[in-house]
């Protein structure tokens, strides 16, 4: 009997360890198709952004990697329509978009020094969080570029009323897709090399 219950436990353990191993296996398929498929959206319908979804994506944002934690960025988030038409200039599908995040580095907390320049890859992390976390909750996005573009700079700035030690980073225009191009494939193995540069696989 005890052979008996001890041998249904081992079976119900090796199950269980199957099991979660499937899902992992299924969470770890549904992230690289999340990043696979996300494309730029430049057209939206008229549906707006939840507030929920915002959020989403902005914890999304400040999950990026930072270095030594400084977290040097603030976000601005954009939903007024008035205020979308201000901040396009000639980037039409801010107008169309439900949502623009605004992507900030913020001098008062980056790093000192030559290693200020930091703030761009951390910005940049979390600009692309943003988007990925955009396409797993249905919304197109697309990324603009701002900074070191100093009159894009400064007309956000201005829009935005940002104080001098808010630098934008980008814009994201986000909303409901309405288009659906094919997301491009961009692997190319010429690009890649192993060991120092130009080395082949092994």
């Amino acid at each position: 009997m005890k052979k008996t219950i001890l041998c249904l436990m081992t079976m119900m353990g090796i199950m269980t360890v199957s099991a979660q191993q499937k899902v992992e296996n299924r969470d770890a398929q549904a992230a690289i198709s999340n990043i696979m498929t996300r494309t730029s959206i430049r057209q939206y319908t008229n549906e707006p952004v939840t507030k929920a979804d915002i959020e989403t994506m902005l914890r999304a944002g400040m999950a990026a990697p930072t270095a030594v934690n400084k977290q040097p960025w603030h976000f601005v988030a954009v939903t007024d329509k008035n205020k979308l038409a201000e901040l396009a200039g000639r980037r039409n599908m801010i107008k169309q978009a439900g949502v623009a995040i605004v992507v900030c580095g913020n001098m008062g907390k980056a790093l000192q020094g030559p290693a200020q320049a930091f703030w761009v890859q951390d910005c940049s992390a979390a600009t692309e969080n943003i988007l990925l976390a955009a396409n797993a909750l249905g919304l197109g996005a697309v990324w603009t570029g701002c900074y070191p573009m100093d009159d894009r700079v400064a007309e956000v700035s201005k829009v935005l009323k940002l104080p001098e030690t808010i630098v934008p980073l980008c814009v994201i225009a986000i909303g409901h897709p309405a288009e659906q191009p094919t997301p491009k494939d961009k692997w190319k193995p010429e690009n890649v090399s192993y060991n120092e540069f130009g080395g082949k696989a092994e």
